[in-house]
C-alpha cells in the first residue's frame, strides 16, 4: 500500500499540525534579505505612503496583466469599491454578482449605495452562470461583477457578451486570481476594470493589507487615483467625496519583490494541484473541474462531499488543517437579510457552500505533506463509508 493511499488511522495521533493550511513564514524565509533591503530603502527614502515604490509596483503589476494602468490601494475591498464607483455605480443601482464568494465582493457594491443582485453559479466551476446572469439584467443593472473563484476565471467570454448586450460595464473580482488566464489573456484585461487583493494568504500577498485596480481606461484610472487619496485633484483640492485608500510604500516595496516570484509560485501550485487530481481520482469526493479555456492558478484546492464537516473533523484529528470557502453564501448572511433572499433561492451556490472543503495547497508545501493530506482525506472518507 502506497503512502498516498494508506489510511490516516495508521499514523500516531497528531500532537500539533502535521500540515498547516498555509505557511507564510516558509514563503518569507528565502526572500527575507531581499524584502528587508526593500523595506530599508523605503525607510531611508522618507516616502511612507504611495511614492516611488508603489509606482514601480503598479507599473510591474499592470505589465504582468497586460493592462495599461494599475492603481495601488489599501485592500482588495477598496479596489472593488473604487472600481465600481469610478464606473458610475451609485445609489439606486443594481450590480449582478455571485453569492458564492467572500462577502467583500458585495460590500463593495453596498459601499456605493447600490444593491447586490445575486446570480447562481455553474455547478462545475462554481463561478457565475452567464445564462442566469443574462436573465437577471434589468433597467436598474449598472454593472456585472463576476468572481474568479479559487483562482479559476469566470466565463469571461460569455459574461462580457452579456455586459455588452446590456450596455453595462464588466468589473472583474480577481482577488484570488493573480496571473490567471482566460483564452490566453490575463484576467483583469477583459472588463472595464478589475480589483485584486494582496491579503497575506493570497497567491501574491503583502505583509499586511493591499489591493490594486487594473484598467485599460485612462479616465477611470485617473479617477481611482484621486478617490484613493481623499479625491484630491491637486494638493488640498477635493473634487468629490474621497477615501483614505492609499497603499503603504512598505507594502508596495514588498509586493515588488514578491511579484518577481509569482510565476514560479504559480507553477508549483499547478504541480501540486495536478498531483492532487491524480491521486484523489479514486476517492469518492467531488474534485475541482477546470474549464478548457481557463488557466487556473489554484489559490484554493476545493473538494466537495455531503458530509464535509465530518471529514473535516477527522482530518483535524490527524493534524491536517483545512479551510471553508465559503460555508454561508452571501445571500443568507444576516447583514443582507434586508435583500429578502431565502434558503433555496440559489440552490447550486448553497450546495457548494455546504459541501466544500479546502485542502492545504501552497508553493512551499512538500510532496510528503501532500501525501499526509491525501492519506488523511482517504481515511476520513473510508471511515464514513464503514
Amino acid at each position: 500500500m502506497s503512502a498516498l493511499t494508506a489510511p490516516a488511522a495508521a499514523r500516531p495521533a497528531a500532537t500539533g499540525p502535521v500540515v498547516p493550511f498555509a505557511d507564510l513564514s516558509a514563503q518569507l524565509a528565502p526572500l527575507r534579505d531581499e524584502i528587508l533591503s526593500a523595506v530599508d530603502a523605503v525607510l531611508a527614502s522618507g516616502h511612507y505612503v504611495l511614492g516611488p515604490h508603489v509606482a514601480e509596483f503598479e507599473e510591474a503589476f499592470a505589465a504582468a496583466h497586460s493592462s495599461p494602468h494599475a492603481v495601488g490601494v489599501s485592500s482588495g475591498t477598496a479596489a472593488l469599491h473604487l472600481a465600481l464607483l469610478a464606473a458610475g455605480v451609485g445609489p439606486g443601482d443594481e450590480v449582478l454578482t455571485t453569492p458564492m464568494t467572500f462577502i467583500a465582493t458585495s460590500w463593495a457594491v453596498s459601499y456605493c449605495g447600490a444593491r447586490p443582485v445575486f446570480v447562481d453559479v455553474d455547478p462545475a466551476t462554481c463561478t457565475m452562470d452567464p445564462n442566469e446572469t443574462a436573465a437577471r439584467v434589468t433597467r436598474r443593472t449598472r454593472a456585472i461583477l463576476p468572481v474568479h473563484l479559487y483562482g479559476q476565471p469566470a466565463d469571461l467570454g460569455a459574461l462580457r457578451e452579456v455586459a455588452f448586450r446590456s450596455g453595462v460595464p464588466l468589473i472583474e473580482d480577481a482577488a484570488q486570481a493573480h496571473g490567471a488566464h482566460y483564452s490566453g489573456r490575463p484576467v483583469g484585461s477583459f472588463g472595464l476594470a478589475a480589483g485584486f487583493s494582496f491579503y497575506p494568504g493570497k497567491n501574491l500577498g503583502a505583509c499586511g493589507e493591499g489591493g490594486i485596480v487594473v484598467t485599460g481606461d485612462a479616465t477611470l484610472a485617473a479617477r481611482v487615483r484621486a478617490l484613493r487619496d481623499h479625491a484630491q485633484t491637486r494638493r488640498y483640492h477635493h473634487a468629490e467625496l474621497g477615501f483614505n485608500y492609499r497603499m503603504d510604500a512598505i507594502q508596495g516595496a514588498i509586493l515588488g519583490v514578491k511579484l518577481r516570484q509569482l510565476g514560479r509560485w504559480t507553477e508549483r501550485r499547478r504541480h501540486l494541484a495536478r498531483r492532487y487530481l491524480d491521486v484523489l481520482r479514486g476517492v469518492p469526493v467531488r474534485l475541482p473541474e477546470v474549464a478548457p479555456d481557463r488557466d487556473h492558478v489554484w489559490h484554493l484546492f476545493v473538494v466537495r462531499h455531503p458530509r464535509r464537516d465530518d471529514i473535516r473533523r477527522r482530518m483535524e484529528d490527524d493534524g491536517i488543517q483545512t479551510g471553508l470557502h465559503y460555508p454561508i453564501p452571501v445571500h443568507l448572511q444576516p447583514a443582507y437579510r434586508n435583500l429578502g433572499y431565502e434558503p433555496g433561492d440559489f440552490p447550486v451556490a448553497e450546495r457548494v457552500a455546504r459541501e466544500s472543503l479546502s485542502l492545504p495547497l501552497y508553493p512551499e508545501m512538500t510532496e510528503a505533506q501532500q501525501d499526509a493530506v491525501v492519506s488523511s482525506l482517504t481515511g476520513a472518507v473510508r471511515n464514513l463509508r464503514g
